[in-house]
Parts: structure tokens; sequence; C-alpha cells
């Protein structure tokens, strides 16, 4: 099946909505959290555990990819799906962000970005034919266009710099996109100014993409910023096509992006704060490194389903963090990710229901 989406329901309170997307490797309901896989892996889980916790859509990403093992292997392989064993949907970033963050190793031009490599200094070029060049060969259900992501903060003449440039840069990733069943997003910059989101949002929709992703957020401003930037940018935003807010993925900023009429997120976030012991839990964050837990033999989360909550205490998680034993990262991940793909669940039954203000209010009250 090619891509499609299809709006549900729209919450007669908030901006919340309910929705579908159908790709060629399955389907999924909207709002989303996409775990990320960003190097053809989400960091210490297996395929098989990815699906018991019911994700069906996860994120990989260009930039790494393309460095190691290069997207011509990947290719050879049968793409992306085939290479990692994952017959669910992906969505792969186009590298921006991650080019971008290298700062003294790159240089931007309205051609492309020259930079060197994180892993052996070697140079390279991406330009937005380049980009898609890459994802087109990777295979992955959505793709994104290559934009230039600007920081927190950044000066009025900087960010409008790269909405021009971003605006270039995806029409050139549309003519160079060849392969139909993909679909590509465009996104949308500005920074924190109104008036460049306004004018993003219209020049990167004028170009009719089956979905469109706001950038640029979640890149250190605080939270009150990035909701009011929201609540300026979704309503330039068409109604029937999926809208995707990169790298946001706490429970508080999940149910913001959500009431403001957000679908797809995703973030690192869960894996990454799992390798240092921490748990994301329905009464709120658990540092499983403290001493507290020593001698604690209920389950890390009572309300949770998965299998680490489900055999295991939190005396034994914090037993494994101290010893520094891979199993700990493994479990926390787990845990981690199936909290987040429950929490979007029930965020979806709170539209279905009309009870999504009563949701996030619970939620803020333990995250906010």
């Amino acid at each position: 099946m090619s891509f499609k989406f299809e709006l549900i329901k729209q919450c007669s309170s908030s901006g919340a909505r309910l929705g579908r997307v159908y790709t060629p490797h399955g389907s999924f309901e909207t709002p989303v959290f996409m775990p990320v896989g960003t190097q053809a892996t989400v960091k210490a889980m297996a395929p098989k555990d990815i699906e018991e916790v019911n994700a069906n859509i996860i994120l990989s990403n260009t930039y790494h990819l393309y460095l190691r093992p290069g997207h011509e292997l990947i290719e050879q392989a049968g793409g992306l799906h085939k290479f990692m064993n994952w017959n669910r949907s992906i969505l792969t970033d186009s590298g921006g962000f991650q080019v971008f963050s290298l700062n003294e190793l790159r240089e931007v031009t309205d051609e492309g970005v020259h930079f060197r490599s994180h892993l052996d200094g070697s140079k390279h070029f991406i330009s937005p034919e380049k980009a898609i060049e890459i994802q087109n060969a990777l295979g992955a259900d959505i793709i994104m266009a290559f934009d230039e992501c600007v920081p927190y903060p950044c000066e009025y003449e900087r960010a409008k710099k790269a909405v021009e440039r971003t605006t270039q840069w995806a029409k050139r990733c549309k003519d160079a996109h060849k392969r139909e069943e993909q679909a590509l997003f465009g996104i949308i910059q500005g920074s924190l100014y109104k008036d460049l989101r306004e004018k993003s949002a219209q020049q990167i929709i004028e170009l009719d993409f089956p979905g469109y992703a706001i950038g640029g957020l979640s890149v250190g401003e605080p939270k009150p910023l990035m909701y009011d930037m929201l609540e300026h940018t979704v309503p330039f935003m068409p109604k029937e096509k999926p809208r995707y807010l990169m790298g946001v993925g706490s429970p508080d900023c999940l149910i913001e992006g959500v009431i403001r009429g957000v679908d797809m997120f995703d973030c690192v976030l869960p894996t990454r704060v799992a390798r240092n012991g921490l748990a994301m839990t329905s009464r709120g964050k658990v540092m499983l490194r403290n001493a507290v837990y020593q001698n604690d033999f209920d389950p890390l989360d009572p309300e949770c389903d998965c299998y680490t909550c489900s055999n295991f205490s939190r005396a034994y998680l914090r037993h494994l963090v101290k010893a520094g034993e891979i199993l700990a990262s493994m479990l926390i991940t787990l845990h981690n990710i199936r909290f987040l793909i429950k929490l979007m669940e029930d965020i979806r039954q709170a539209i279905r229901d009309d009870s999504i203000i009563q949701l996030r209010e619970r939620i803020i009250n333990v995250y906010g």
C-alpha cells in the first residue's frame, strides 16, 4: 500500500486529533511516538522486543547510516527493512540536524553542507540531492527533506536565511526524489520568530508534500516558547496531512504537542536515560541508582504491562545498574519505550472519549 493519512476524529475541546497513517510496511494510529533506531537499531532492544511493546514505526538516521555502514551496502542488502529485520514502518530523517550539530566541523553553503565525519575526520558533502539519494537507497517508508536547523538562541537574520535555504532545498529534494512508494515530508523552520514560522509554513506547504514536520524546536529553548511556536505554526498546516514534531519525547511535551494538533513525535530520550538507570513511570521518574531502591521489591511501575515490570523488582534493576550489567540497559529501555507507547495509546483513547483535557492534567501533575 502506498502512503495515506486518514483523519479519524478532531477533538472538540482542543487541537488533538486521531488519525491513521498507511505505509508500504503497515499502518499505525496517530498520535504516535516513534522510538529512535539511530544506526539501524533501537539501542539495547531486538526488533522482536520493539514489536512486543507495540511500536509500529521507528526512526533511523540518514547521517549515521551514510557514514557507517554506508547506504550502498544497505541497498545491496535489500534496503533498511531487510538489513535490520524490521517489517513495520520506518522513517528516516534527512541528516540535517546531525550535520548542523557538528558546529566547527561543517561549512554551510547554498549548495549543501561540507563537513568532517565525527568518526574519523574524513571530508564529506551532503546536498539536498545527496540526502534524497541516500534515503532512496535506504528505502524507508517516510523520508525527510534536507533542511537547515539553527540553534537556540538564533539571531533573526540567520534564522531568516535558514528559512530561505530550507525552502530552496525542499524544492531540490522534491525534484530529486525517485521512489514514489516513499513519502517525502517537508520541514518547517523559523526558530522562535512567528513571522518566519508563518513564512516557512506557507512556502513549504505550497510544495504539496504528503506530510509536514516542524523542525528547529526542542533544541534548548524553554518549553513555554516551544508551545507558543506550536500554537502559532500548526494552524497553517493542512488538516488532511500528518504533522510531525521532531525531537520531542518527554511525557509533558508529548501531551502538550498533541493538544496543539501534532500527530507524530520522536526522541532518543527514553533510550538515552535508560542507559543511565533512569526510568519513566506512571508515578514520575525513577532513578534506579538511588539507594532508596536497594530493598524495594515492588515492580518498577505497577501500572505497566511490559516484560520488565511483570518480572523484575526495583531492587533487582538497581543491582544490575550498580553492577554495570548490560541487562540493566535492556530492561529499562524496554520499559521506557513501552511506557511512552502506552502513553500514546492512552492519549488516543482519551481523544476517542473526549477526555484529553483530563488526561493532560494527570500527566502534567506528574511530569509538569
